[in-house]
């Protein structure tokens, strides 16, 4: 049966150098059935050219590809086309639909199996998945790495390369982290859902064997799910004292020790996960004078100083009054008078750096004696910290962003004197 006829129209080259973001400010726009398409470009000569070939493609009356956007003419028969442009044809035909948050997640996870998909005697380039994460996007104004595109197209398989062994190879090795240990299963099984999907769509559209992709058991994933889902270990973690002298311990003579010692006060004495403390700012922090304050937690880091919403959705925190005057005078030695201005920055206005975070964490809990944890077990240590102060596990949850399902289930070890204190209740109101 014949296909229907396209309706394709070229628009004129627009030019967005007054746009001080845009690194690709030349763009050509054309619609194909009324669905609008672009591409930009460094400079108007290669916009031009561009421009030219696709309106020479409307006159010789050739079909436009419906995923790419581009005429099928310029196309290679997709088993021959690499995994990570397959890949990136994918994200885009995917993109519209989804919400940010699940966007920087797939991206992350495709940047993931195309690394893991290249041959395995090629050693990969340095920063390699870091330039994919933005590679891949669509419409991405960063530009391409000649080098690392080049690399690629020699190393990168082709969706006809796919067979079953390397794809269970790759199965695999989604699951382990970058040191070779497992990963959290569900972490593990988000990767694979994405990276299966963008494989399935290759097999629907005849590149890929179809039954290239290994089954997984049901009733395996469950038992994994099942043995991975501890509750945090609370008897490793430090108390209220201790905390505060880790925290402390932080500030040295290196600049950025005084915004850590803080980002960390927030993580601990209000239960912040390291994506929202990032992304907090001067109008999100109420504080008196005297007494307790409060935290508006609108906002999260979703991807590479990316703001969106938080994790479990925005919530309101309660904080103490030790963190209360030391965030007043956060903001009155920084002159932070700007509402909207981020609490937390660095010298050159960029998002404070996790790894830098984590070492100076690790540095001054190891000078206080204190064993190792991460930046993320201090929310951990504050949810303790609360319930064993014998804060109802409704309002703990709340201030977490947590269910109490959740909550009961990760901290039920903080939860052992629960018997203990009912006891004195019953026995305080039966007199």
């Amino acid at each position: 049966m014949a296909r229907p006829m396209q309706t394709v129209k070229v628009y004129g080259v627009q030019d967005r150098r007054s746009t001080v973001q845009a690194k690709l400010p030349w763009v050509v726009r054309f619609t194909i059935d009324g669905r609008h398409r672009s591409k930009s470009f460094r400079t108007r000569i290669e916009a031009d050219r561009y421009r030219g070939l696709l309106l020479q493609a409307v006159q010789d009356g050739g079909r436009f590809d419906e995923t790419t956007g581009e005429p099928e003419s310029w196309q290679t028969p997709l088993a021959d086309v690499r995994v990570h442009e397959w890949s990136r044809r994918w994200l885009a035909e995917q993109w519209q639909e989804w919400q940010p948050r699940t966007r920087a997640s797939a991206t992350e996870a495709l940047a993931r199996f195309v690394t893991l998909a290249v041959d395995r005697g090629a050693k990969a380039p340095d920063g390699l998945r870091v330039y994919l994460y933005t590679a891949l996007s669509p419409h991405s104004e960063a530009g391409h790495d000649v080098r690392l595109e080049k690399w690629m197209a020699r190393n990168c398989p082709t969706l006809g390369d796919l067979d079953r062994e390397r794809i269970a190879d790759i199965d695999r090795r989604l699951g382990l982290k970058l040191d070779g240990a497992p990963m959290a299963a569900n972490t593990a099984n988000r990767i694979r859902i994405v990276a299966r999907a963008s494989v399935q769509s290759a097999i629907q559209a005849g590149a890929v064997a179809a039954d290239v992709w290994p089954q997984r058991s049901k009733t395996r994933a469950r038992r994994k799910v099942a043995r991975t889902r501890r509750s945090v270990d609370v008897r490793a973690l430090p108390g209220p004292a201790a905390m505060a002298e880790a925290i402390d311990a932080i500030v040295t003579q290196q600049p950025g020790s005084k915004t850590y010692r803080v980002m960390t006060a927030v993580a601990y004495y209000a239960g912040l996960r390291p994506s929202e403390v990032v992304m907090l700012r001067v109008r999100s922090a109420v504080l008196p004078a005297d007494g307790w304050g409060r935290l508006e937690v609108t906002e999260a880091d979703i991807s590479f100083d990316e703001p969106g919403e938080p994790k479990t959705g925005p919530r309101s925190v309660p904080i103490p009054p030790v963190l209360v005057a030391m965030l007043r005078d956060w903001i009155e030695d920084n002159d932070l008078t700007t509402l909207d201005r981020l609490l937390f920055r660095t010298r050159n206005d960029t998002m404070p750096s996790g790894s830098n975070w984590a070492r100076a964490w690790h540095r001054a809990l190891e000078s206080v004696g204190q064993k190792p944890m991460r930046v993320y077990d201090c929310r951990h240590a504050a949810a303790t910290t609360w319930l064993r102060a014998g804060m109802p596990l409704a309002e703990t949850a709340r201030r977490l962003g947590h269910s109490v399902e959740t909550l009961v289930s990760t901290y039920v070890g903080a939860l052992d004197d629960e018997e203990h204190i009912g006891n004195q209740r019953i026995d305080s109101i039966l007199g």
